[in-house]
């Protein structure tokens, strides 16, 4: 089997026939399965959905329900337990990406070898677009803006749903999230895995409330959250230790700068720093970097002290990353890289 095309439906009774239509013609020749995953449906959409099976007689569909709403995520970790395909392609059935744009990004993939993932985007696109509210937007482009920080991406556009993997990518990544956080939990699981990213422009006709769409700006917020669970949490337990470590001296250097307000700011932007010192070096190399900025803070007095804290503390960024680098060269010991 060439490609699994995985579609999760929730109550989307008005848009399935039309959808199916679209489907079939874009990959109309194509080695493919074409996985639907009613998700709990109430409004006759799992009924519609075998009528339309029986109706083209195509040995391509694939059916499965859910008893119950589970959510976007569960739906489609459902069918990439069933999927078969070499490559993987997440669809919505909501018409507003179009199955042409989909069959694109399949060709293009194809044809380099070398390209695990491939994302579509609704911000690179010059194709046909109608934006949904403002806020959907505000919130999109944030939670890219926020994932390309954490992760060091440069995507436009993470909530895109028309996204395609490799079976190898598939076979690497344990997806957990249930529900719109999907695009956030797949996201951020390839870059962990260091698969690199492409992104193809797609046209994008957004719904209404009325006519069906699901996503709401709490959405948006729960994918904020979602982002620093994936960032910060959701590490080996050495990296967590590391974060805690790192974060708890980080603010304690920032407790001796500033006054009021300003001490505070200064505490918070120093526990920002120590959760992204712990994420990048393990316990011996932040400790490195802490009693660098002890002896920094030891060569001046008064405001004078944080320019040598600085200077040290960069110093140490330097030399620890280099300590890593040959520790993981010339060691497979596990207990010396859970430290180190």
């Amino acid at each position: 089997m060439k490609l699994s095309i995985i579609i999760p439906v929730y109550n989307e009774v008005n848009y399935l026939e039309k959808f199916t239509e679209n489907l079939l013609n874009s990959f109309e020749k194509d080695d493919a399965e074409f996985i639907f995953i009613n998700d709990g449906s109430t409004d006759g959409s799992d009924k519609l959905l075998i009528s339309l099976i029986n109706k083209y007689k195509d040995e391509r569909f694939r059916f499965h329900s859910l008893k119950k709403n589970k959510g976007k995520g569960f739906a489609l970790r459902e069918g990439l337990k069933i999927s078969k395909g070499e490559y993987i392609l997440f669809q919505d059935s909501d018409l507003e990406l179009d199955t042409n744009d989909s069959k694109e990004m399949f060709e293009i993939i194809c044809k380099k070898n070398d390209m695990e993932v491939i994302f579509g985007s609704r911000y690179l696109s010059g194709k046909l677009k109608r934006n949904s509210k403002l806020i959907y937007l505000i919130f999109g482009k944030f939670n890219s803006f926020i994932f390309n920080i954490f992760f060091s991406q440069s995507i436009s556009d993470v909530h895109c749903g028309t996204k395609i993997i490799t079976k190898k990518v598939k076979e690497n990544i344990e997806l957990k999230i249930n529900d719109f956080g999907f695009e956030i939990d797949v996201a951020s699981q390839i870059v962990k895995n260091n698969f690199q990213i492409y992104e193809y422009g797609v046209s994008y006709i957004a719904r209404t409330r009325e006519q069906g769409k699901k996503v709401t700006w709490i959405d948006g917020i729960k994918s904020f959250f979602y982002l620093i669970e994936s960032r910060f949490i959701d590490n080996e337990k050495a990296v967590l230790l590391s974060i805690v470590y790192s974060a708890f001296y980080m603010s304690f250097i920032g407790s001796y700068f500033g006054m009021g307000i300003g001490k505070i700011l200064v505490i918070f932007v120093c526990f920002i720093i120590g959760c992204f010192i712990g994420l990048k070096n393990k316990l011996t190399c932040s400790s490195l970097i802490f009693l660098s900025c002890y002896f920094g803070s030891l060569f001046s007095k008064g405001n004078g002290k944080i320019y040598t804290v600085i200077i040290f503390f960069i110093l140490a960024i330097y030399f620890s990353k280099k300590l890593s680098n040959f520790i993981n060269r010339n060691t497979n010991n596990k207990f010396i890289k859970f430290f180190v």
